[in-house]
């Protein structure tokens, strides 16, 4: 399942958009949940017009250059409704991002070992902080759902990283 569609047709959702105006609100106001990138994006739009989930329109304002409008189709509504529902009832078993170098860690120093996880620590401490100052969304609670799960997990490896330390620094 590409979340990156569900998102895309999401925004599109709310009203019809130039590609530009996608990528500028992702950027601007989804970057601590997504990290798609702008060539990402053009390239779900043109899948998605492909599969008739949205329509373009070329649009034209004075001596600007011409820019494609999209809009979401009926079957595009109906495929954003599968994608949301089947995202929200799904739980995928991923690895975490470092979880194979833990299989590894024997192969360094006690020293080096504990350095490396306390530099990890670091970073989980400062992406928390980073999102605890993302502002509320507004009246609806998606976005902010999202931030404060991300929050969770964030919380959840650095007590987990935090503990691991205490436990490598007990004498064997």
């Amino acid at each position: 399942m590409d979340e990156r569609e569900l998102l895309v047709l999401g925004l599109l959702m709310t009203q019809s958009q130039h590609g530009y105006q996608i990528n500028e609100f992702i950027e601007k106001n989804l970057g601590r949940v997504s990290d798609m990138k702008k060539a990402t994006a053009y390239s779900i739009l043109k899948r998605l017009n492909q599969k008739g989930y949205v329509d373009v329109a070329v649009e034209q304002e004075g001596n600007r250059p011409p820019r494609q409008i999209y809009t979401i189709t009926p079957i595009g509504e109906e495929q954003f409704n599968t994608l949301l529902r089947a995202t929200l009832s799904n739980l995928e078993n991923v690895t975490p991002s470092g979880d194979i170098g833990f299989m590894f860690i024997d192969h360094l120093s006690k020293e080096e070992a504990i350095s490396l996880l306390e530099q990890k620590l670091r970073k989980a401490q400062q992406l928390l902080e980073a999102l605890s100052t993302v502002p509320r969304h507004g009246p609806g609670t998606g976005v902010d759902l999202s931030i404060r799960h991300r929050i969770a997990l964030l919380q959840c490896d650095r007590d987990w990283i935090l503990h691991t330390i205490e436990q490598m620094k007990q004498p064997t």
